[in-house]
């Protein structure tokens, strides 16, 4: 039998959307514009570090960062984000989501700085120095994604949570583009100021010492979107379900919602402590009851999020080698340092523009119309469509007059990724998880994704080589191609379809629904059934 909502939740369920939700957005979003501006803007610069640090007098080609070196600078925040996300992920759940949420903004501001400071004697001591400041870089940006999500899914109102959330995540979109816009920017001043002639003109003139400043300030633009939130971040107060259900402090729960929706709220001290004392409410983790209620909810989650970051960072950290195929960016030799960095900014601001942000949106408009297990199932099929369209007619794409649809079909796929999975396995783990296992939850379902990424970053480095050694990039082994690597990527997502099986639809239900924390033991389980059921 359902027990009656706590009052101070019932009133969060049903608010309108007034201000406080908007303030919450902008608050938690910009710490993800800092995130995606932070992890993404390392592809913009690694070809400019290749050319300063790694070029060889006389070498036909500009120098590349080495095999090793390139993993490590793209990959290294990514480690960290993943450790990050398990941390601050279990903290939130054991400190509390607001005091966790100021350490990860500081972390993330300094480490943002530092990493453009980076130093060293010899190459490979910047590039040493840099991989340490983006390893803590990541594990502050990690620490965001559990917290934001968490944070958002506790303050929305049933009926529009799941845009709430979504608008969030959307931030990363804009983070993007930002990263590409200041790349732009930089880039142009930096050539206007100081001309120099191509690789294939003159080599060594056709890097300016003045470019070492370049990557710098790229790296460092990520400190001020997140230092510019710190204040209101400390303002925010902590949110009713982790103030009411997991520290069971009634009073503070009511005075603090009172104040954030302008109602008086009635303090429910007895019901909060008799919810508490239910077996339904205290199981934990590795308990066989949270593997009977949400264990294939949380295998759906975190296999979804990671099948989908395969996917979707290996094309977007390395996109611009893409481009490079295709020739939609000239060979580096044809260019100088400074213009190079122009050329792939142009790229990844344009796909940006073009897909990624709508994607986004798209999501917060018509999630909570269309349902997370919809859109997510939606966008896992297109993907799998357009990748095979590139694919296997691959050599088409790569002719002259075939450039544009190639990267159309390539925005499409970013744009199903944004209007799809990539969205959707940032909401649903902060909706379907008690409120005293939710940021861990999360956490576990984000570094499952980051574990993916992780594999689609690291793994394309060496994929997609080409299968001719007399073609490969400096010092890389053979790999399997371009081709066959968007063939893998199209399979990883036809298997993300497979797995959205698992995951249940949350739309228009309040959390402690979805969780079973408003209900008696068996009317938990049947929930987490009839939730299974429907997904499937």
């Amino acid at each position: 039998m359902a027990r009656e909502q706590l009052v101070v939740l019932n009133a969060l369920d049903v608010a309108k959307t007034q201000w406080y939700h908007f303030t919450a957005i902008v608050i938690a979003g910009m710490g993800f514009f800092t995130d995606a501006y932070d992890l993404f803007c390392i592809s913009l610069v690694t070809k400019l570090l290749g050319r300063i640090y790694y070029t060889k007098p006389g070498a036909p080609k500009p120098g590349t960062l080495p095999p090793n070196v390139a993993a490590a600078v793209n990959g290294v925040a990514l480690c960290g984000t993943l450790a990050g996300q398990l941390f601050f992920g279990w903290l939130g759940d054991k400190m509390g989501r607001k005091k966790v949420y100021g350490i990860t903004l500081v972390l993330m501001v300094v480490c943002s700085l530092a990493s453009g400071l980076s130093f060293g004697s010899s190459a490979n001591g910047v590039m040493t120095t840099l991989c340490f400041f983006r390893f803590w870089l990541g594990f502050g940006i990690g620490g965001d994604y559990p917290l934001s999500a968490t944070i958002m899914s506790e303050y929305a109102n049933k009926k529009t949570r799941g845009a709430f959330i979504a608008a969030v995540f959307a931030m990363q979109g804009f983070g993007i583009l930002a990263g590409g816009i200041v790349a732009l920017i930089v880039s142009a001043a930096f050539d206007h100021a100081f001309k120099t002639p191509t690789y294939h003109e003159n080599p060594a003139a056709s890097l300016a010492p003045q470019a070492d400043y370049i990557w710098r300030i790229i790296l460092m633009f990520g400190a001020i979107p997140a230092g510019l939130t710190f204040y209101w971040r400390m303002k925010m107060p902590e949110t009713a379900r982790y103030t009411a259900l997991v520290a069971k402090n009634a009073k503070q729960a009511a005075s603090d919602m009172s104040k954030v929706l302008n109602v008086e709220i009635e303090v429910e001290e007895e019901k909060i402590q008799r919810i508490a004392q239910e077996p339904a409410n205290s199981f934990g983790l590795f308990s066989k009851e949270f593997a009977k209620r949400h264990g294939l909810h949380l295998l759906g989650t975190t296999s979804t999020w990671f099948l989908l970051d395969i996917a979707f960072y290996s094309q977007n950290l390395f996109q611009k080698d893409i481009f490079s195929a295709i020739n939609w960016i000239p060979p580096a030799a044809t260019m100088n340092a400074i213009e190079e960095v122009f050329r792939i900014a142009k790229a990844q601001t344009l796909i940006a523009l073009c897909s990624t942000v709508p994607g986004y949106w798209f999501t917060v408009a018509l999630i909570d119309h269309l349902g997370r297990f919809f859109i997510q199932m939606m966008g896992f099929f297109f993907m799998t469509v357009f990748m095979f369209a590139i694919a296997i007619p691959y050599h088409h794409w790569t002719l002259k007059p075939n450039r544009i649809g190639f990267v159309v079909m390539y925005s499409l796929t970013f744009f199903f990724a944004n209007f799809g999975p990539n969205a959707t396995t940032f909401v649903v783990p902060a909706e379907i998880f008690p409120a005293r296992l939710r940021s861990t939850c999360h956490g576990i379902s984000a570094a499952a994704g980051k574990a993916g990424a992780i594999i689609g970053a690291f793994g394309f480095l060496y994929a997609a080589q080409s299968t001719d050694r007399t073609k490969t990039d400096a010092d890389y082994p053979p790999g399997i191609g371009v081709r066959r690597s968007l063939i893998v990527l199209g399979i990883v997502n036809f298997l993300g379809m497979l797995f959205t099986l698992l995951v249940p639809e949350a739309k228009g239900k309040s959390l402690e629904e979805l969780s079973g924390e408003n209900g008696d033991e068996n009317d938990g389980e049947k929930q987490a059934a009839s939730a299974r059921m429907a997904s499937v």
